[in-house]
């Protein structure tokens, strides 16, 4: 096994172990709260039991990888909400429901496999590389690697807005480059791409013959404003005919907008041609949706006010963040998603003395991190920070919150 075993020598570590073993052997201060993992824990849908109950029989059956049409109806038309797609479908001119939005089971295993299909064996003559921020998402290293490629890590900090600089690239390594992951609103910092950013990177992406595997996952949960989505900036560019979403494939969930990470449902779409091959390689080697549970994520996607909801609630818990913290340990309101990004200046040892002291459970920027990226300012961006998810319920997030204000 030592072929297999060598192609992943590169392979991060999971940052929830790391996290296991940096606080094995020391007893929390408190009663314990945990603010590591950012697995939601708000109420889902009241109807999706109703839903899969309605459809039971359909466990019966295998899910057609395509999905069932009011599952991609669904997508359609929340991506016509949300971003005003619609305005353009039926015209010849944007995406099609029927060919262009696909199922997935859960957006990590689509994110994993889209590299299957959008890496060549070599690039520019050399071997293709797949470029991701940094900090990141563990699941598009390993993808990068199964797929052959090299990974590389752009730093994200805080003078770029915590957005990496693509465009400042060398060329050299944007010729050879096969897919570009990108995550807007970002886990961790919570950062948000301008419409500007997103037609930059698609220019570049398009110049250089770059697939954008664009994950979105915290589109629905934002502070102020909704962020500007890929396919929205896409459709900002289009001149005259050809598709306009070409290069591009977005990636959603119903994870975190309607606090179902169970369900294991989401969707991508976006470039016809991409998606005509993802659509081949997921009919022979990807995991279907079962039907009752598709039906139930219809309605879901049907359903915007249980998304405003949710919403709400992390936006209450931002608040008293926000009341709590002030403007320490390099406090602000992430435009998206539910996770602080603080700078504690050491966050193990932050980590450790809060676990120690106040039995709240956080999670060390470094564990996000690479310190090997040959782009940005050097070391590990995540080092001096932790990440604390606002998962958990108003009263037990604020007595955390209060707890770390009195230890940090």
């Amino acid at each position: 096994m030592t072929t297999l075993a060598s192609r992943f020598d590169g392979l991060p570590d999971s940052p929830f172990p790391r996290l296991n073993a940096l606080l094995e052997g020391i007893d929390p201060g408190k009663p314990p709260l945990v603010l590591s993992l950012g697995e939601p824990k708000h109420a889902f849908p009241s109807f999706v039991m109703d839903e899969i109950s309605r459809n039971s029989a359909l466990f019966g059956k295998y899910p057609p990888i395509i999905g069932t049409p009011e599952f991609r109806a669904a997508a359609a038309g929340w991506l016509g909400r949300r971003y005003g797609i619609s305005d353009v479908i039926g015209k010849g001119l944007a995406l099609d429901p029927e060919t262009q939005i696909l199922p997935v089971n859960g957006t990590r295993e689509a994110l994993f496999n889209i590299a299957q299909v959008a890496t060549p064996p070599q690039k520019a003559g050399r071997k293709p590389a797949i470029l991701m921020p940094n900090p990141f998402y563990q699941c598009y290293a390993a993808a990068a690697l199964a797929a052959g490629a090299e990974p590389i890590y752009i730093a994200a900090p805080k003078d770029t807005g915590f957005l990496p600089d693509f465009e400042g690239l060398p060329e050299e390594l944007l010729a050879r480059t096969a897919m570009i992951y990108f995550c807007s609103p970002a886990n961790p910092q919570g950062s948000v791409a301008s419409t500007t950013y997103l037609t930059r990177l698609i220019a570049l992406a398009r110049q250089h013959d770059i697939t954008l595997a664009i994950d979105e996952c915290y589109a629905d949960i934002y502070d102020r404003e909704p962020p500007a989505g890929a396919l929205q900036a896409a459709l900002d560019m289009m001149k005259g005919e050809g598709d306009p979403f070409a290069n591009i494939i977005v990636f959603h969930s119903l994870s975190k907008r309607s606090s179902l990470p169970g369900l294991r449902s989401g969707f991508c779409a976006g470039d016809a041609r991409l998606m005509q091959r993802f659509r081949n390689f997921r009919n022979i080697a990807a995991p279907q949706v079962p039907l009752p549970l598709m039906a139930a994520a219809a309605g879901c996607w049907n359903d915007d006010a249980h998304a405003k909801a949710n919403r709400d609630l992390y936006r209450a818990k931002i608040d008293a963040a926000e009341r709590i913290l002030g403007n320490r340990f390099g406090f602000y309101r992430p435009p998206g998603g539910f996770f602080l990004w603080l700078d504690v200046g050491d966050g193990e040892a932050a980590a450790r003395e809060l676990w120690a002291r106040a039995g709240v459970k956080v999670l060390p920027g470094a564990y996000l991190s690479r310190e090997d990226s040959p782009y940005g300012p050097g070391g590990n961006p995540g080092a001096a920070y932790i990440r604390v998810a606002l998962v958990d319920g108003e009263a037990e997030t604020g007595e955390a919150l209060s707890r770390m204000a009195e230890v940090l």
